[in-house]
C-alpha cells in the first residue's frame, strides 16, 4: 500500500472515531443532564402528614389557585411542580424500578413533550405524556399515557421486565397521582402489539358495558400471561405505552385498573 493512501485511511479511521466518541458522549451526556433534571423535580415533590392539607383553615396551608379542579392534598405534595409547568397533570411511579415521573398533557399541542423536556427545551428523553382526549375530573374510562424505551433504562423502559411474570408479581401496582386526587393501579395485562392490529391508543371512553368489555377481554387475549384480575365497566383504567423492539412499530403496553 502507498504511503499517501495508508495515511489517508489513518486519517479517515482517526475521524470516525473522532465523531462517533463524540456522539456517544453528547448522548450519555444527555441521559445524565436529564436524570439530575427528573431528580430536581422529584426532590419538589413533598411528602405531607396523613393529616395535612391545603384547606385554607390550615395555618400554613399551600394556597391552591382558583379553578383548577385540584384536590387540596394532592396540591400538598405537588403543588411547586404544578405552579412551574401548569402541564403537568400528575406524577407516575412504580416502586422498586426508575419509573418515577411528571406527567405531562398538552391538548393543542399532543405529542409536545415527546421531544421536550419539562423545562420545555428539545429532548431525546422527554416526559411522560397523556393523550389529548384524556380527562380527569370526571376521569375517563381509560387514560393512555405514553413514554419512550430509553436504551439507559430510563422513562418506560423498565416496562420490558413485565414481559415476565415473575417481575409482576414482585411490581403489581402502579402509582398515578393526578391534581383530581391520589391513585393507585393494579395491573391486569401485559402485551405487546402493532397498534395498527388493536388500537388500544384510541380507547378513551367506552360507549356501553359491551364496548368496554371487549376491550379488556382483548387486552387479556393478548396478555403474556393470565393475571386472574378482572376489569368490569364503571371502572377506571390506565394504560402505560412505549415502544417495543422485537417487530417494527411494535408497542409494549401494560394495563391496570384503579383500585384505590
Amino acid at each position: 500500500m502507498k504511503k499517501p493512501l495508508f495515511v489517508a485511511l489513518i486519517v479517515l479511521l482517526a475521524a470516525v472515531l473522532l465523531v462517533s466518541g463524540f456522539q456517544l458522549w453528547r448522548y450519555y451526556k444527555a441521559e445524565s443532564d436529564t436524570k439530575q433534571q427528573f431528580d430536581g423535580l422529584s426532590s419538589q415533590v413533598q411528602t405531607p402528614p396523613p393529616t395535612a392539607s391545603s384547606d385554607p383553615a390550615r395555618p400554613g396551608a399551600t394556597p391552591l389557585p382558583a379553578d383548577t379542579g385540584c384536590d387540596w392534598t394532592v396540591y400538598d405534595q405537588y403543588g411547586a411542580l404544578f405552579a412551574e409547568n401548569s402541564d403537568m397533570i400528575g406524577w407516575i411511579s412504580i416502586d422498586g424500578t426508575a419509573v418515577d415521573y411528571p406527567v405531562m398533557q398538552s391538548p393543542d399541542r399532543p405529542d409536545f413533550y415527546l421531544h421536550h423536556n419539562f423545562e420545555q427545551q428539545s429532548s431525546n428523553s422527554g416526559v411522560p405524556y397523556v393523550s389529548e382526549d384524556c380527562l380527569f375530573d370526571p376521569q375517563s374510562d381509560n387514560i393512555t399515557v405514553y413514554s419512550h424505551h430509553m436504551k439507559s433504562g430510563s422513562m418506560f423502559a423498565a416496562l420490558d421486565q413485565y414481559k415476565l411474570e415473575a417481575f409482576w408479581r414482585e411490581h403489581p401496582l402502579i402509582r398515578f397521582d393526578t391534581f383530581a386526587g391520589f391513585g393507585t393501579y393494579q395491573i391486569i395485562a401485559v402485551f405487546k402489539v402493532n397498534p395498527a392490529d388493536f388500537q388500544y391508543n384510541f380507547f378513551v371512553n367506552a360507549a356501553d358495558a359491551a364496548e368496554f368489555d371487549a376491550y379488556v377481554r382483548r387486552c387479556k387475549e393478548l396478555s403474556f400471561y393470565d393475571t386472574g384480575i378482572a376489569a368490569s365497566y364503571g371502572d377506571k383504567l390506565l394504560t402505560l405505552s412505549t415502544c417495543e423492539y422485537s417487530q417494527p412499530n411494535n408497542r409494549l403496553v401494560v394495563v391496570a385498573k384503579k383500585i384505590v
